[in-house]
């Protein structure tokens, strides 16, 4: 038996691994364990919980509502930047990492616990983004990864011995592959999906309808922002909790958010994920689509050049970190004038961007159109364009 831990704090969700971890914590430190669960829209998989970590063995369970902060200091200024991870992944799991082991810390704090425990393996990106958090709010907490320590190698040595000790999971060695879910998005990897040409089967799928099956009439809404942040729907004040559910619902019934990819991840290898994230994806284009009204082109395009650090710092584990701090900062400088409404075409799997409005807007009718102005003479782009072609005449005239 381990020595020299007296009160370990677990992230828990009543899942496969940390319901075995739960356990074999006990039968290994032989101390109280603690079983922290963090409720960030997982749904109904949360009522379960608390009982089942309690017939497991926890000394104590706390389930922690954090859905309303982890949209608003979490979801939403990930949108404000953006952020999307090698040009398809909405970061739904990495983001809410953070917010997890900074709750799970603040028990640790309350109960006087001098260790951390976690369910993600030493092959994961979640490992990094649990541990770099804790050693952030204590850079002394003992942390304690079973996944690097024990001798269970798989996710079909754990069911065995989910069985074998009557802890009830919620997978099968027939369809072994596992989830994560949150307001954000619901994740699927591993098992069946390691084939990445094995298309998901249609059942796996929890947000959303198949294109096929969504609506034969498109649905048509309005999202209004002040300062990049989204407020209302169709003209209704939201919370962002009730903004983000709201969203999922409308694209969830109109197949948007599949999203199927093979990412690259931290430690080194590439994996498969499929993801569903319809109000992200909302979201996202709708974003996207007010910034093109009433952000300056120059702030944007240097905006646009610090995505893909932000979505890797995200990614990565780095939420807590000097650089994250900067680049958010530098985010929310752009977003001043990102205030205003956009129309959405939501239609089999597709959302499309079909009006946009801003009492900031840059865009001006009068300046853009073909007939005549007082602003911009024509004749003045045959000088504008002769300079910028100098370069390229002058390499031709010397022959290069």
């Amino acid at each position: 038996m381990r020595q020299s831990v007296n009160k370990i704090v677990l992230a828990y969700s009543g899942g496969l691994d940390t319901s075995v971890i739960l356990k074999w914590l006990q039968e290994e430190y032989g101390c109280e364990v603690i079983a922290f669960c963090a409720d960030i829209g997982q749904g109904e998989e949360v009522e379960s919980v608390r009982q089942k970590a309690l017939d497991t063995g926890a000394s104590k369970v706390y389930i922690e509502d954090l859905q309303e902060e982890f949209v608003r200091d979490f979801v939403f200024p990930a949108i404000k930047a953006n952020a999307i991870y090698e040009g398809g992944y909405l970061l739904g799991t990495s983001i809410a990492r953070p917010l997890i082991a900074k709750s799970q810390m603040e028990v640790v704090r309350k109960e006087g616990a001098d260790a951390v425990a976690h369910g993600a393996t030493g092959k994961g990106n979640d490992q990094v983004r649990f541990e770099l958090t804790y050693y952030y709010f204590d850079p002394h907490i003992k942390v304690i990864a079973p996944w690097r320590e024990w001798g269970l190698g798989s996710r079909e040595a754990l069911i065995r011995y989910a069985q074998d000790q009557g802890i009830p999971i919620p997978v099968t060695l027939q369809r072994p592959y596992s989830r994560d879910r949150n307001l954000l998005h619901i994740s699927f990897e591993g098992g069946v999906l390691e084939d990445p040409w094995r298309e998901p089967d249609e059942e796996m799928f929890v947000l959303t309808r198949s294109p096929q099956e969504a609506p034969d009439q498109p649905l048509y809404c309005e999202i209004e922002f002040e300062d990049g942040i989204p407020v209302r729907i169709d003209g209704e004040d939201y919370s962002p909790a009730q903004l983000l559910a709201r969203l999922n619902e409308l694209g969830g019934i109109h197949g948007i958010g599949r999203v199927d990819i093979v990412e690259n991840r931290y430690v080194g290898m590439k994996s498969r994920g499929v993801y569903e994230t319809p109000g992200g994806t909302i979201l996202h284009i709708a974003h996207r689509a007010l910034e093109s009204i009433t952000m300056d082109r120059e702030v944007m395009r240097l905006r646009d050049s610090l995505i893909p650090k932000i979505a890797e710092l995200i990614y990565y584990g780095y939420w807590y970190s000097p650089e994250m701090n900067l680049l958010r900062n530098v985010v929310d400088e752009t977003q001043q004038d990102v205030t205003g409404t956009v129309k959405l075409k939501l239609y089999k799997g597709n959302c499309m961007v079909v009006g946009r409005k801003s009492d900031k807007s840059l865009y001006h009718s009068g300046f853009a159109t073909f007939e005549e102005d007082q602003v911009y003479q024509q004749r003045d782009a045959e000088g504008f364009i002769k300079l910028n072609a100098l370069r390229l005449r002058i390499r031709r005239m010397l022959g290069r």
